[in-house]
């Protein structure tokens, strides 16, 4: 069925198998590279030391993991303003004749945009032509996998690309089923060496198996079967463009606040990303919105984007099934809740870095009747918050007014307003 959704040549001459998540998908897909490098470099007696793998900066962790695991060296292609997504430029300088593959991502886990894999191997084309270098593709389509096919199926991404060799996905991210499955496609067999499948017959029969874990659910997949019986492609394109239309209007809402300007939409996945219009306001950040949108229960997550961007901070939103659009409006009253008391803010809120403090409140007659402990942890949490009235009453050896005067020795600050 995925072979079919994915376009492969013939859907039986592809292979294939599920996984516990496209994680491990994705192992199994550099897994392969690797080997089938392997062994054209000793077809040709040629060494098979120092394998890479060259990618987005911009890749999910699992592909660093894949890296570190099985020692092939990661060579990153920066994303920029000018290149916001991977679309093999600058590609010739970080590809030679010990490049393993290209990763090419359906659904950039900061921003959620697809990079463009025709563009990706069109470069590749290229190379092969002025170099002779014949490297594959492999599409990590995590979540885009199981939605471009129904929201975008104009969009040549998948086998339709001869240099695509394989394809990895999550059956728990947009597919529809509960935590526990992956999969993962090759256009052909012949680009799954026949050396990293096992063949076990003591459950009866001949049992091929290419995998990392061992005992696992078999639920997952018999759901993923059901689902895509049950719904058919109609159905996951209504599901699919249902998640977008809350995406779409989230987006919308964000976008037209002051504080904010999108770095995605959710035109490609049904998530989207936004960032502080610069010059906007040094008193707070998105991550002092984060920690507000927690005491609504909303986890909307700030980071900083990769590498040579990692001094922009975003907030992200993903889209899953069961946010309707009252749930989606809820959220954007609350987020116009808290920008309006950050936008009150007289002064800024702790930054990262920033230690304890001591703030002490005047009463204009030359005495402090009044004492706040303000400890500031790192970032956008504050660790603790204590306000004590009429400090002065409190007896010197009590443990709160020690706790002052011990702050007071260590970091005294003048009268605060």
């Amino acid at each position: 069925m995925l072979a079919d959704l994915w376009h492969a040549p013939s859907v039986d001459g592809a292979a294939g198998t599920s996984t516990i998540g496209s994680s491990e998908a994705c192992m199994l897909g550099g897994l392969a590279l690797k080997r089938r490098w392997q062994h054209a470099r000793r077809a040709a007696g040629k060494s098979t030391e120092k394998p890479n793998l060259v990618m987005s900066s911009a890749v999910q962790v699992c592909w660093e993991k894949f890296c570190n695991y099985w020692d092939v060296e990661a060579r990153y292609v920066p994303v920029t303003d000018e290149y916001p997504v991977f679309d093999g430029h600058d590609l010739a300088d970080h590809v030679d004749e010990n490049t393993i593959g290209v990763v090419a991502i359906m659904g950039v886990t900061y921003t959620g945009a697809y990079e463009p894999v025709a563009s990706i191997s069109q470069a590749l084309d290229a190379i092969q032509q002025a170099t002779g270098l014949d490297i594959a593709i492999h599409v990590d389509g995590a979540s885009g996998a199981m939605v471009a096919p129904f929201l975008r199926p104009d969009l040549v991404w998948d086998f339709r690309l001869e240099r695509v060799h394989s394809i990895s996905t999550s059956g728990h991210k947009y597919g529809g089923v509960y935590p526990g499955v992956g999969w993962i496609v090759w256009r052909e067999e012949k680009w799954l060496p026949e050396d990293l499948v096992f063949r076990v017959s003591y459950l009866g029969g001949d049992m091929p198996t290419f995998a990392l874990n061992f005992s696992r659910p078999g639920a997952q997949v018999l759901l993923q079967f059901y689902l895509f019986l049950r719904l058919g492609f109609e159905g996951y394109a209504t599901v699919q463009s249902g998640l977008q239309k809350v995406a779409l209007h989230l987006s919308h809402g964000i976008g037209a606040m002051g504080p904010f300007e999108l770095v995605s939409d959710g035109s490609d996945l049904p998530v989207f990303a936004w960032r502080m219009r610069p010059g906007y306001t040094e008193n707070w950040n998105l991550y002092h919105l984060s920690d507000r949108l927690r005491m609504h229960g909303w986890l909307v997550p700030a980071y900083p984007l990769p590498d040579a961007m990692s001094d922009r901070t975003v907030q992200r939103i993903v889209v899953r099934a069961g946010l309707s659009l009252d749930l989606a409006d809820d959220l954007l009253e609350d987020i116009r809740t808290e920008v309006s008391y950050l936008d009150k803010l007289e002064s800024p809120m702790p930054m990262e870095g920033t230690g304890p403090l001591l703030a002490r409140i005047g009463n204009g007659d030359g005495r402090d009747e009044r004492a706040g402990v303000l400890l500031a942890g790192s970032g956008e949490h504050l660790a603790a918050r204590a306000f004590l009235d009429d400090a002065a009453a409190l007896e010197h050896d009590h443990p709160i007014a020690q706790l002052v005067d011990d702050a007071q020795a260590v970091s005294p600050l003048g009268t605060a307003g």
